[in-house]
């Protein structure tokens, strides 16, 4: 049995990820500081609150990742950290770029240096496909360059996956995985993030706004293949620092996106255009042939099907409300 500590673990991915590990029998801590960025913290407190009613006996620990104090004790018999707190959030970086710097390059390097203390053998952490920005040729490899973020938040995530390959070196027998999440849907996504948000307006009959002219492109991968994603990772993944591309490899346009969300809920969307956000890419494509070869992972869940686990979930959520 794992020992395994969850940081984020009460967030959107964090909670598919902790309901995962804790269905299989692992020994599961949770730690999250229930901040309200860049959502409001409700969502964490019911995801916390399912997790409770389903496994009376996990535990979840409120702490900041950046505070070591709080950490530390955590961290005492772990044999893995799955490290997924963090700032989310291309457009909210430009505002905070320095809390943005703090939580997600300095708290990683406080995770991972107090489970090198601790002896864990395994850490497992989030990184983003913001690190590729415009520049890398897509699809985008693990070994393409990353080297120009367009915002604040990319290269927040990019500075924390030099900072875990620097201190990889310190331990070279600890496996430090980092996973280049791409566009990660499904039911209990952050409300702000675009599937969700059009599903709810849609089904609200409110209007859509819509970035461009629709031809951005992104690589959506629903949760629970990135759940999997992480436990495979968790599971076999070798010493030694390795980033992997977790995504469909089947990157879709805004138009279309909408369209099918459309169909599915049974209404005419209305879309309003608008002009697209400082920071946002204009595609992202995942090369997903690594995580096949060295983890034995491939996404599952065709599009369409992914967006109807989102259309019941919203439909469920507001009949709750």
């Amino acid at each position: 049995m794992n020992r395994v500590v969850v940081t984020g673990g009460v967030g959107f991915i964090g909670y598919h990820v902790s309901r995962a590990l804790l269905a299989r029998g692992d020994d599961v801590t949770i730690v999250d500081d229930f901040s309200d960025a860049p959502y409001p913290r409700r969502y964490k407190r019911r995801n916390e609150r399912d997790l409770r009613s389903e496994f009376g006996g996990v535990r979840i620990v409120d702490g900041c990742v950046t505070d070591r104090e709080r950490i530390a004790p955590l961290m005492a018999g772990s044999t893995a950290i799955i490290h997924l707190a963090g700032l989310a959030g291309v457009r909210p970086s430009f505002a905070q770029p320095a809390r943005y710097a703090r939580v997600n390059v300095e708290g990683t390097a406080v995770v991972q240096e107090l489970a090198r203390e601790a002896g864990v053998e395994r850490f497992v952490f989030a990184s983003s496909s913001s690190v590729y920005g415009n520049e890398t040729p897509l699809p985008a490899s693990e070994d393409a360059p990353a080297i120009v973020p367009e915002s604040p938040y990319a290269a927040s995530k990019r500075g924390a996956e030099l900072v875990v390959s620097a201190l990889s070196r310190r331990t070279p027998s600890m496996a430090c995985a980092g996973l280049r999440f791409f566009t990660v849907y499904g039911p209990r996504q952050r409300p702000e993030m675009a599937i969700t948000l059009f599903t709810r307006a849609i089904v609200a009959g409110r209007p859509i706004a819509m970035f461009g002219d629709g031809s951005m492109r992104r690589d959506f991968t629903h949760v629970d293949d990135i759940v999997r994603g992480v436990i495979a990772t968790l599971d076999r993944a070798r010493p030694g620092f390795r980033v992997y591309n977790l995504g469909s490899g089947a990157p879709v346009d805004l138009r279309a996106l909408i369209q099918a969300i459309g169909v599915l809920a049974g209404a005419k969307p209305q879309v309003e255009r608008e002009a697209v956000p400082l920071g946002d890419v204009d595609a992202t494509f995942a090369d997903i042939r690594r995580a096949r070869d060295e983890l034995g992972w491939t996404p599952r869940i065709a599009l369409g099907d992914g967006l109807r686990s989102v259309l019941e979930w919203v439909r469920e959520s507001e009949e709750a409300s």
